[in-house]
């Protein structure tokens, strides 16, 4: 059996921390959805839902992901036309 906790009469330092944690609004939200229907080839989904089960997660939710970082990666703002001509 492991030895007992002896405690003894040291002062404590203690200091206040800010508060960091999201607030519990800020972690019910949800990003605004869009039902959409996509035909996926069979090879596609069955890869996804075999990586879903590995994760424990859906595999839908890892195809919006994949689709929300492509996004991501390559959403540049619009280039207008007159940015274009004086490029020239």
């Amino acid at each position: 059996m492991s030895k007992k906790i002896k405690y003894q009469d040291e002062p404590i330092e203690a200091r206040i921390i800010e508060d960091f944690l999201p607030s519990p609004e800020q972690l019910a939200f949800r990003e605004e959805g869009v039902k959409v229907t996509i035909a996926l080839s069979k090879k596609s989904v069955e890869f996804f839902k075999a990586e879903a089960a590995k994760h424990h997660t859906q595999y839908q939710r890892m195809i919006r992901n994949l689709i929300d970082s492509y996004v991501d990666a390559y959403d540049k703002p619009p280039v207008s036309d007159s940015a274009l001509t004086e490029q020239e």
